[in-house]
């Protein structure tokens, strides 16, 4: 089903950081593969602000943390602050790769500790390099041909993050110890991030996977992001149900993403469209409302809880009837 997509309102504080962010994790089409001078000032205008947004809790029962361990270097950890609640109550997981493919795993700081703050691990690729007590970054500087460097961070990372949370669940002394759950593991990433997601998709300890604002390149785009050509038939590795969260047509993956959705026919597949553009609703209090889809999504698929599944199944779901939101589906019980 779908229903007519309304504008969301935001502050102008906040479009300009979705703007930093969008064209951050650019290269999506040729026409948007190269941030311009003006576009680039403008992001190093507004990191300062972006550094400014206190660390929130999130909304959930568990107020949340994020943290850099020395057991799993090159990642951040973001979880519950008091783990005592989890002996009987487990943690699901998620593994998450950031826009742009950065190493700056606070990057999407606002929404990972909205999750981890229902009751879940959740693990971001590279260092806290933005945020409260940071500095702003160096600006993305293009090479010599124009096109931006190679991404920072890799999809083996992803596989590193699920690998580290086994070990920790088993080993002793570790705080997590027996509070993890094995069977419950999700990946997802925004925008390169959802490519590095997708390159990992067919690990068999995957429950589901979330794609937010991305999209595998299609053949005829000359332009693509180094070392992310992973191709249209990499959806084919996908075993689990898949959620598209895309920030409709004004989103530069927009329609990358539409196609993905399209071509997968073998999996339960949601397509769920914001009209916020390309920078999603990271940077809004809490994640904003991709943040409270994606829960969802991971309580129904992680927890089986039948009341997140309503958001998504019925002719009367929650997503049916909210205005903000399209929905298209397929595949689904």
């Amino acid at each position: 089903m779908k229903h007519a997509i309304r504008d969301s309102a935001s502050s102008s504080a906040t479009a300009l950081l979705i703007t930093m962010i969008a064209f951050h994790s650019s290269a999506w089409s040729q026409a948007a593969s190269t941030p311009s001078a003006e576009m680039r000032s403008e992001a190093r205008e507004a990191q300062p602000q972006q550094n400014a947004m206190p660390d929130t809790k999130g909304t959930g029962p568990y107020p949340a943390l994020k943290e850099e361990v020395a057991t799993l270097p090159l990642h951040v950890i973001y979880r519950p602050a008091d783990l005592s609640a989890f002996s009987t109550k487990k943690l699901p997981v998620l593994v998450w790769g950031n826009g742009g493919c950065s190493d700056d795993g606070a990057s999407s700081r606002l929404h990972l500790l909205e999750i981890a703050s229902h009751g879940y691990l959740a693990i971001a690729n590279g260092t806290i390099k933005s945020g409260p007590g940071t500095q702003p970054a160096p600006a993305v500087v293009p090479r010599a041909d124009g096109q931006l460097p190679p991404p920072a961070t890799r999809s083996k990372q992803l596989t590193e993050a699920i690998d580290w949370a086994f070990r920790e669940n088993s080993r002793s002394g570790s705080e997590l110890h027996g509070r993890i759950d094995p069977t419950a593991i999700a990946v997802a990433g925004y925008s390169c991030g959802g490519l590095q997601a997708l390159e990992i998709a067919g690990d068999k300890r995957l429950r589901t996977v979330i794609i937010h604002n991305s999209g595998i390149f299609s053949p005829e785009h000359a332009v693509r992001l180094p070392s992310m050509d992973i191709g249209k038939d990499t959806l084919k590795k996908l075993h689990t149900p898949v959620l598209y969260i895309q920030g409709g047509p004004k989103d530069i993956a927009y329609g990358n993403g539409m196609d993905d959705f399209n071509r997968i026919q073998h999996v339960p597949a949601v397509m769920a469209n914001i009209d916020v553009g390309h920078g999603g609703t990271f940077m809004e209090p809490e994640g904003g409302r991709a943040a409270q889809v994606a829960v969802a999504w991971l309580e129904w698929h992680l927890r089986g809880d039948e009341n997140a599944k309503r958001w998504f199944v019925g002719q009367d779901c929650r997503l049916c009837s909210d205005k903000h939101w399209t929905i298209e589906r397929k595949n689904l019980q």
